[in-house]
């Protein structure tokens, strides 16, 4: 619609120039004098003329001097052609063609009749609200009609979360076959909340109930229904269920339904905005007291926690389905349908690949495919392998590469030691996530990476697993101070997470033996979703100075510990520093040679789980240092939450400031 707008302006700036050209070029040039029929006769007689062209009763022509004049004579003068001739006048005649009244009136008012025309087109685009319906139509829905056969999105396409497929494959089939449901006396679901966080593929199922559904298929986004106008969201609610009620039986999809289902009186205005008013009529038309038969709501959000109670209670939204990250085998045949659209080499194991993938969303995964065949296409290979999926992994979870960085090689021996005392304190402490990668190389906008990856699927963790990934954390700091003697600011960002993972073992998950199992502080709430405006703090500040107490104690515990641990094994420190420093990059494969080489029969080899990685060969020129920054093991969510926990090995470390 901007292009055609774009267009039309264009030709009406054309049109009004040629008009203008052709008044300009259609004027008489030059002075032209008037001359009144008696001073032409005298300027004839007096030899004043040169040549004159007739036409009609009108006479123009030339002075010998070069002057333009114009005269009217009268038509009956027959002695005028023998006064010009007797005076030597050149004389040319010239046929008077009579001009049509259509063309005069045309060439007069076109430039108003134009104008006027266009104001007119832009006053009934305005009304119609974008060109949909019929004159003052601003408040028409803006719902998009999907046609059967026009998506071709099926439940084929989607893979694991067979949980929510289930479930909307039982509306589906209740919308084909309803006396199978209603005659045990159940009636058809009003609405279904699809909640899940971003990327576990709630549009696409959406998309897939579209290309399942034998009935119309209404979809649209929650930010459409509100305007600037008081109202007009109202209005387009009432409309859609109105077009829907036509159709019906009928799916109407609202995407982000948080943009207008968010808790009534929230903020600090009243409550008469559009936004209300747009939820209001919403919640009237799916449960009011007129019925709305045949027409199925189905909805996406990724914060149901702002939605407004009344929005979510039966009779509304039946069902919330919850669209969860998916597990291994939901990864595995996720994989599978993407490799299935690209060129996979056969030996391509999609197991190994889940299995290395912990915590990855549906989108995740189609990206990481899709890095892969970028990757292949820029290597001009034919076919994706699993060694560049394995760097398209890396790059995702760890940032793109920065070889390009030049720092001085007492910095880079410095990473060294600290990614090695992360590394080797991980693979030393039991019950910690295997080792997947250490490197000095700058990866995004950390300098330094020490990667885990989980071989299971966590949900919740223990007491001593947190007690370990706080060791974890602090085990490139103490590898600094044991072998400089001084520490850098590159475990910045270690000791802001471990102080942040204690304070929640102390507040939040009762891991305090002194405190005891009570939570202390309630969280930050969202003033603008009707919450307090103020945060409330339930215990006294003897309470306070216990808890910061408590905080250290398991912070100092952490570093004895490791500080330890590193005093005893100074040699595999600096064996794997030296590693790190002539590979730059080394895997777990390279730190249990060592540990067998220098601890034989000490420690057993891991099992690993995930995708394999090749040994990292040495490097016949170095390139250039890095500072010390580094990441590591994720840090774990509330283990009342019972989702799959997403690894964060790949951390948000910034560069020390200078």
């Amino acid at each position: 619609m901007n292009t055609f707008y774009k267009n039309l302006s264009m030709w009406l700036v054309i049109g009004l120039t040629m008009i203008l050209l052709f008044n300009l070029f259609n004027k008489p040039q030059g002075q032209i004098s008037s001359l009144t029929y008696s001073q032409f006769v005298a300027a004839v007689e007096s030899h004043e003329i040169s040549q004159v062209q007739i036409a009609g009763d009108i006479v123009s022509g030339t002075t010998r001097d070069g002057k333009a004049f114009r005269a009217v004579y009268p038509a009956n003068d027959k002695e005028m052609i023998t006064i010009l001739r007797n005076s030597g006048v050149d004389i040319s005649v010239k046929e008077v063609q009579k001009e049509s009244w259509l063309m005069t009136i045309f060439v007069s008012w076109f430039p108003m009749l134009l104008l006027i025309g266009v104001w007119v087109f832009f006053m009934r685009q305005m009304q119609m609200g974008g060109g949909k319906g019929g004159a003052l139509s601003f408040g028409k829905t803006r719902a998009k009609l999907m046609e059967q056969g026009e998506n071709k999105v099926t439940f084929d396409d989607v893979a694991g979360i067979d949980e929510a497929k289930e479930e909307l494959e039982e509306i589906i089939d209740f919308l084909k076959d309803p006396q199978k449901f209603t005659k045990l006396g159940g009636r058809i679901p009003k609405g279904v909340l699809l909640a899940g966080a971003p990327g576990t593929g709630k549009t696409l199922l959406a998309k897939a109930i579209a290309g399942e559904a034998d009935v119309p298929f209404f979809t649209i986004s929650g930010s459409d229904f509100v305007e600037m106008f008081v109202g007009v969201g109202a209005s387009r609610v009432r409309d859609l269920f109105i077009q829907g009620k036509k159709n019906a039986p009928c799916i109407i999809f609202i995407d982000e339904i948080d943009a207008v289902g968010r808790h009534r009186g929230a903020g600090l205005g009243g409550g008469h905005d559009e936004r209300e008013q747009t939820l209001n009529q919403l919640l009237v038309e799916m449960d009011g007291f007129e019925a709305n038969e045949g027409v199925i709501i189905v909805a996406a959000t990724n914060r149901p926690d702002v939605l407004d109670p009344a929005l979510l209670r039966p009779g509304r939204f039946d069902r919330q389905v919850i669209v969860p990250i998916p597990d291994v085998l939901g990864r595995q045949k996720i994989l599978e349908i993407y490799a299935k659209k690209t060129k996979m080499e056969e030996d391509v194991d999609m197991a190994i690949v889940a299995r290395g993938t912990p915590g990855f969303s549906g989108a995740d995964l189609e990206n990481l495919v899709n890095e892969a065949a970028l990757m292949a296409a820029r290597e001009g290979a034919n076919k994706i392998d699993t060694d560049m999926i394995d760097r398209a992994k890396d790059k995702i979870m760890m940032g793109a590469e920065r070889r390009s960085m030049i720092i001085t090689d007492k910095e880079k021996e410095v990473t060294a030691y600290h990614e090695a005392g992360h590394a080797i304190v991980a693979r030393m402490l039991p019950d910690t996530d295997p080792i997947h990668k250490v490197s000095i190389i700058p990866r995004g906008r950390a300098l330094g990476v020490t990667m885990q990856l989980p071989t299971d699927e966590r949900h919740t963790h223990s007491k001593k697993f947190l007690e370990h990934s706080l060791c974890i954390l602090f085990g490139g700091r103490v590898a600094e101070k044991l072998i400089f003697d001084e520490i850098t600011s590159g475990a910045g960002n270690d000791i802001e997470r471990a102080s942040g993972m204690a304070r929640k073992m102390v507040c939040e998950w009762g891991m305090s033996e002194t405190l005891g199992p009570l939570a202390y502080g309630k969280k930050e709430e969202q003033i603008f979703l009707g919450r307090e405006i103020s945060q409330h703090r339930d215990f006294s500040e003897d309470t306070a100075r216990k808890i910061d107490e408590e905080v250290f104690k398991i912070i100092k515990i952490a570093n004895d510990k490791v500080n330890k641990m590193l005093s005893e094994n100074l040699d595999i420190l600096k064996r794997v520093a030296d590693e790190l420093l002539e590979k730059e990059t080394i895997v777990l494969e390279d730190i249990e040679d060592i540990l067998e080489e220098l601890r034989p029969g000490q420690y057993e080899r891991t099992q690993k789980d995930h995708a394999p990685v090749k040994k990292a060969k040495k490097k016949t020129a170095k390139k250039a240092p890095q500072p010390p920054v580094e990441e590591v093991d994720e840090e774990p969510e509330e283990p009342e939450v019972a989702e799959e926990v997403e690894a964060d090995p790949a951390g948000s470390e910034d560069t020390p400031q200078e």
